[in-house]
């Protein structure tokens, strides 16, 4: 297969399908010749990100993660791309392990913050307690030169309980949590937007949307890159 891209995934598993289906909606394809090329690892059973971040007494994902970038490379994918923020806390490691580009989503993330919302100065971050924990979000919002806004301990456990209890465990959203977390960032932490910082959060998203307050999806602005560079590479 030529012109193709390789897919990190499985972290988790209904949240890399959440990624995959969008990507393929929002692909300009009228015959199935017209889809993007790629390759799906959806690795499902790479250790928790979270608790190894928070416990390194945990098992490590690194070296999964890099056994699988090390075995897509060989095929020579355009790029990598990695469809879930927290493991994004190994993105160095995992980019010296090949000369193929990988995208940097919390990055992507923080430019399309700057994009959509230029007056916006407090960014509220949304995520996994790993996520949190590991300031990936904070030092890319803080590099963009904008304020960091993180959720209170309360927020951050209702936001475990929604990632992990309503969607990882039993594949539903909690509309109305979902909601009330976006509507505490925003009128509790005055943030001015908040990034949807974990892959289950934009799967939350797509299934139950907030329409009314300003936030920025991470994985949708991971489905966007990628179609750009996808559609650029084939041409």
């Amino acid at each position: 297969m030529q012109k193709f891209f390789t897919i990190i995934g499985g972290m988790g598993t209904m949240a890399t399908e959440s990624y995959v289906h969008q990507l393929n909606l929002r692909t300009p394809a009228h015959a199935d010749q017209e889809y993007l090329n790629y390759i799906l690892v959806n690795h499902a059973t790479v250790p928790d990100r979270t608790a190894y971040i928070l416990d390194h007494n945990q098992p490590s994902p690194l070296p999964t993660l890099l056994e699988d970038i090390q075995q897509q490379s060989q095929l020579r994918p355009a790029f990598f791309t990695l469809p879930c923020n927290t493991a994004h806390y190994f993105y160095e490691d995992l980019q010296a392990a090949t000369d193929i580009p990988i995208l940097h989503m919390p990055r992507e993330t923080v430019k399309e913050v700057k994009r959509r919302y230029p007056k916006a100065r407090r960014i509220g971050i949304t995520g996994t307690r790993g996520t949190i924990a590991d300031k990936i979000y904070e030092h890319e919002v803080q590099a963009a030169g904008l304020e960091p806004v993180l959720p209170t301990e309360a927020i951050e456990n209702e936001t475990m309980d929604l990632i992990y209890h309503s969607i990882k465990e039993n594949n539903t959203v909690d509309a109305a949590l979902y909601h009330r977390i976006i509507r505490q960032m925003i009128d509790e932490q005055h943030a001015d937007v908040v990034i949807l910082g974990c892959t289950e959060l934009s799967l939350a998203q797509e299934r139950e949307p907030e329409t009314t307050l300003p936030t920025v999806d991470s994985q949708s602005v991971l489905v966007d890159r990628t179609l750009e560079l996808a559609l650029k590479q084939r041409q």
